[in-house]
């Protein structure tokens, strides 16, 4: 009892000889008496050669600590880069240490002595750590507790005032992996407001944004001690570790203190527009083609019209209740322009030659027989343009275009909510006065994407 007694004394001791003023409940792992560093880390990521190896030269390189486990959003790694500013490279060791801040604080210049160590590379990322071996694969896993203080040294000088890489959502994708990036004018995305930082013991993402609604991850552990805090509303500044998979990009923060959120949100970007310029054009039933079938829109206004939220309803046969739709969101209509949707894209193409603005599916509302009633809705829900009478059968009425076309005269140039037939020129089968019994053919007797 009284050998384990003195063990632990001195251990006590060891911790304590190379405080250099840290705060009181930080400690130090023992200051080398010489550690003479002989590489950097973009020497060494120069040295990698694509695979997964054992370090077995006696190389030593150094970093400055970015990562804390303090908070708990870091768990058994620890985070170094470069140069306290306008880091290069950035790398992370694998350690089974808990609370590594006590020993490697934000800030303190660290050596690392490589040898035995297994090295890989992910992204400009170099990880080290001892082996871990899954299924007969062999990965970087954790250096064990015993040998972290004979492999991580922290040196003895004050911590280093680190200055995190100021960037936005349109340059963080250049930046190296593994470095701390401050991000400007960030917030949460709207869906995220009342939600907290993590769902309780799941790694949980949540979505960053910029006044341009550019999105990134925002990485946090549900084992934080913050886990369970709302996020926050505002918008401003948000430092973290820049972490990076390929084109996935995520940013891990040490604890609260890293976001600063004192800004208004921004401003509500409007994409919801209205016009009655957008209208049903032309709309197509080929007697010898029902998969040529299709619908036109048209954009009589010089300028172009965000589509968002826009949909196109069919009203089949004498249905009252909406049958189908198609959601028009993500296209933008040009001014003076058209847009040709069609419920077999491949198909359409065979027989026109080009191929449609937007494929649809069969049953759609561009797949109609010529017997249905379609409306044109706004992002508000009001019906900007309508064809046929809602709750009457087309066949036999002057809303027919079986087997033919049903075109809108060129004069017309804005959408009516109330069917006209006198806006329209009527091809069919069997319809009344007032329609030309005349079947059309695909592809000749049609126009699609042409107006004049």
């Amino acid at each position: 009892m009284k050998t384990f007694r003195l063990t632990y004394l001195l251990i006590t001791l060891l911790n304590f000889s190379c405080k250099n003023n840290y705060d009181f409940d930080t400690l130090s792992s023992p200051c080398p008496a010489s550690l003479e560093v002989n590489m950097s880390l973009s020497e060494l990521a120069e040295r990698f050669e694509g695979e997964l190896f054992q370090i077995q030269e006696d190389w030593i390189v150094e970093g400055y600590v970015i990562s804390s486990d303090k908070a708990g959003n870091f768990f058994n790694v620890l985070h170094i880069q470069d140069h306290p500013s306008e880091p290069t490279i950035g790398a992370v060791l694998e350690i089974d240490q808990r609370e590594s801040h006590l020993f490697y604080p934000v800030g303190s210049r660290v050596g690392i002595k490589l040898k035995g160590l297994y090295m890989n590379k992910n992204d400009s990322l170099l990880e080290f750590g001892g082996a871990f071996t899954a299924f007969g694969s062999l990965s970087v896993g954790r250096i064990p507790s015993s040998a972290v203080p004979l492999q991580v040294f922290a040196l003895c000088d004050e911590p280093t005032d680190l200055l995190p890489t100021p960037v936005n959502l349109q340059t963080l994708g250049q930046q190296p992996s593994g470095t701390l990036i401050q991000l400007q004018e960030i917030e949460m995305a709207d869906a995220e407001i009342g939600n907290t930082f993590a769902i309780e013991t799941e790694d949980t993402e949540r979505i960053l944004q910029d006044c341009e609604e550019t999105q990134t991850i925002l990485l946090n552990s549900g084992y934080s001690d913050f886990q369970n805090e709302f996020l926050p509303s505002g918008r401003g500044t948000l430092t973290g570790i820049l972490l990076k998979d390929g084109e996935d990009i995520q940013i891990v923060i040490r604890d609260l203190g890293d976001i600063e959120f004192t800004e208004e949100r921004c401003p509500e970007i409007i994409t919801e527009f209205t016009s009655e310029n957008i209208f049903i054009s032309e709309l197509a039933d080929p007697d010898n083609n029902a998969k040529a079938r299709f619908v036109e829109l048209y954009n009589s206004a010089d300028d172009p019209l965000d589509l968002n939220l826009w949909t196109l309803r069919r009203y089949t046969n004498d249905n009252l209740e909406v049958s189908s739709e198609i959601d028009l969101s993500g296209y933008i209509l040009d001014g003076k322009s058209t847009l040709v949707i069609s419920p077999n894209a491949g198909e359409f193409e065979l027989a026109y030659g080009f191929p449609p603005d937007l494929g649809v599916s069969t049953n759609s509302p561009a797949d109609s027989n010529g017997d249905d009633n379609l409306e044109l809705i706004d992002p508000f829900g009001k019906v900007i343009d309508a064809f046929g009478i809602i709750g009457e059968d087309g066949s036999g009425t002057n809303h027919e275009f079986e087997d033919g076309r049903a075109f809108r005269k060129p004069e017309v140039v804005k959408g009516n909510p109330v069917y006209t037939v006198e806006e329209w020129i009527l091809y069919n089968d069997t319809g009344e006065s007032g329609t030309i019994k005349e079947p059309k053919i695909a592809p000749q007797d049609f126009t699609p994407g042409d107006r004049n």
